[in-house]
């Protein structure tokens, strides 16, 4: 039977069990859209950015471990997806981009719209392909499913000829393929394994150290097992958080940067590092020549690119990380490590990671259902039509951050989390409890801003039952907040908490401690009437731009703002009885706040920073 490209991509989709596809229409691929216009087991969400399409993909990813997949056109179309893709491939995330292409007898020509994405994006995705024959377009659409989400997942990009699309031929899809080269390894050698299992029984001041790959390779519940049965603490990277629940005694957070004290000191301590999917990178590390210098280090990795890339490794195990630890887990034995427990216990209680203390406020909507004071009361959300509290000229806030995560915490404990990045993400890594495995979305490697948004839609979209937020920062949001129309029109309920402090906060923190408060362009106020050198907020300064709760209402969203530390949890809990529609919270907090403990560039993990005045 013979049948169109377009035709037989449709087909690969379903085959693949693709439910969800995220894209944006254009010249090349209106055969494409054409046919999914008659397709009633996909269902295309038009985003308004193809940046923002990926970025959904992702976040629809990362919550399940199914394949994103996105569609988009030719040329600016194509070119737009290259953030998002770098944000996927850097964190590993199994998306396939399919974007169209100019036909075949016009690439090289400077065709319109032509642009060629597969050079652009060769160091930027695990594989990728330009079909350049019909009759090889659903092996390369099995390919590409299989190279993204096997082995070390990764982005994979398929670029489709106009031509490609509409010529006719056989309507095969192979239900597998042997690709040629490609063959990760999945169990480890047992040798290893033996000699990972035989250091850490001998081991006096032993840690686990896990990254995002616990994650991707389903590895968590048995990651817990060995954790139980050894006792031995765990330390995480920001990709691993979730690999034990934060609250558990033997987690001690996250190390590095903006890692907590009792981690940073125990890694430097430690005779005994077992990795398990980290990175080992620098952000972690700091200064490679302090990191862990007593420790020889285990590391389990799907790819052995990764093992002993910046650390000496003196136990390498490639393989996938949940079939390692099933190897491992009946060789494991516990060892002695009762001092260092201790040592531990007395490193968390030198400096603990915590807020000022309060009495919490009581959560008043639970009991009256009453609105929180300064709130947009969304009191008929079939309709819209509610009463606003005027912005008025409030220019600063005094909400401390830290504890809108505790209260987002406390209202939403089992919430999928997405941030954007800066401030918002470490304090989201700081003082939200985590206690499952695919919880945070955030993007680490790359450090994209504007992820967090259209990544909560994505994962609200693959997880309808669930509650997704996207903790943001003024400055990020801004970066995609066009995709509030299709979460309004989806009817995506994600929350977004933006942590507005009037600042690109993390780099006007680096500038406060390192470049004497010398604030360049980091300012959301700054205006034709503000001085040229300003180093500071002052009563002179301008209201803020945009107003984020009417910005919401003009989408058809639900705005809210919080001024009051008593209104946070009563806003939260409002916005966790509406289920239609996208809610903004617009939290004023301190514009200065800072993100504790901080290690400076190039310094060691353990010469940290515990205030402005060090």
């Amino acid at each position: 039977m013979k049948i169109s490209g377009a035709e037989l991509f449709v087909k690969a989709l379903k085959a693949e069990g693709v439910k969800h596809i995220f894209g944006f229409p254009g010249g090349v691929v209106i055969p494409v859209f054409d046919v999914l216009y008659s397709e009633a087991e996909i269902k295309v969400i038009l985003t308004r950015h193809e940046q923002g399409a990926v970025h959904a993909a992702d976040g629809y990813a990362r919550s399940t471990g199914r394949t994103g997949v996105c569609l988009v056109t030719s040329g600016p179309g194509a070119t737009n997806t290259v953030t998002g893709i770098a944000t996927a491939n850097f964190d590993s995330v199994p998306i396939v981009c399919f974007t169209g292409q100019v036909s075949r007898s016009m690439i090289g020509n400077d065709a319109f719209q032509e642009a060629d994405i597969v050079g652009i994006t060769r160091p930027i995705t695990k594989h990728n392909y330009l079909v350049l024959d019909r009759k090889d377009l659903g092996r390369i659409l099995k390919e590409a499913f299989t190279i993204a989400n096997s082995g070390r997942p990764g982005p994979v990009l398929v670029d489709l000829p106009k031509d490609v699309i509409l010529e006719r031929g056989d309507d095969e899809y192979p239900a597998k393929v042997s690709i040629r080269g490609y063959n990760p390894v999945l169990k480890g050698h047992p040798n290893q394994i033996k000699r990972a299992a035989s250091e850490l029984k001998k081991a006096k001041k032993p840690l686990f150290y896990v990254g995002g790959g616990i994650h991707i390779a389903g590895a968590v519940e048995i990651f817990r097992k060995a954790v139980r049965k050894t006792g031995v603490p765990v330390v995480h990277s920001l990709m691993g958080i979730g690999s034990v629940p934060g609250d558990d005694a033997l987690s001690l957070g996250m190390l590095g940067m903006h890692g907590t004290y009792v981690a940073n000191m125990a890694v430097t301590h430690a005779d005994l590092l077992f990795g398990i999917g980290n990175r080992f990178d620098d952000r972690a590390t700091g200064d490679l020549s302090k990191f862990a210098p007593e420790a020889k280090i285990v590391h389990i990795d799907q790819d052995p690119v990764s093992i002993s890339r910046n650390v000496p490794v003196e136990v390498p195990i490639v393989g996938d990380a949940r079939q390692v630890l099933e190897q491992l887990l009946p060789l494991l034995e516990a060892p002695k490590i009762d001092d260092w427990l201790g040592q531990i216990a007395a490193w968390r209680a030198e400096h603990p990671l915590q807020v000022e203390p309060r009495e919490p406020a009581p959560l008043e909507s639970q009991l009256t259902g009453k609105t929180a004071p300064g709130a947009r009361q969304a009191a008929n959300p079939g309709t819209g039509k509610a009463k606003t509290k005027a912005r008025g000229k409030q220019t600063f806030g005094h909400l401390h951050p830290d504890r809108v995560i505790q209260a987002i915490c406390r209202v939403f404990p089992d919430a999928i989390i997405a941030t954007e990045v800066g401030q918002n993400q470490m304090w989201t890594s700081q003082f939200f409890t985590f206690r499952h495995p695919r919880s945070l979305l955030t993007s680490g490697g790359l450090g994209t801003m504007g992820y967090g948004f259209p990544a909560a839609i994505g994962a609200q979209i693959a997880n309808p039952d669930k509650r997704v937020i996207d903790i943001a920062g003024d400055g990020s949001i801004q970066m995609n907040i066009q995709e509030l129309a299709t979460a309004v029109l989806n009817k995506v309920p994600v929350i977004v908490a933006i942590l507005n402090n009037g600042y690109l906060g993390m780099v006007r923190q680096w500038q406060e401690l390192f470049f004497d408060r010398r604030y360049s362009s980091t300012c959301l106020m700054t205006g034709a009437e503000c001085p040229p050198q300003c180093k500071g907020p002052g009563d002179q300064c301008p209201i803020y731009h945009p107003d984020f709760v009417k910005l919401a209402e003009a989408y058809g969203a639900v705005g809210l703002r919080v001024s009051e530390e008593q209104e946070i949890e009563p806003a939260l809990m409002q916005a966790g009885r509406i289920k239609d529609r996208p809610i903004f919270i617009d939290f004023l907090v301190e514009r200065e706040f800072n993100v504790f403990p901080m290690v400076a560039p190039g310094a060691g993990i353990t010469e940290m920073i515990f205030s402005e005045g060090r």
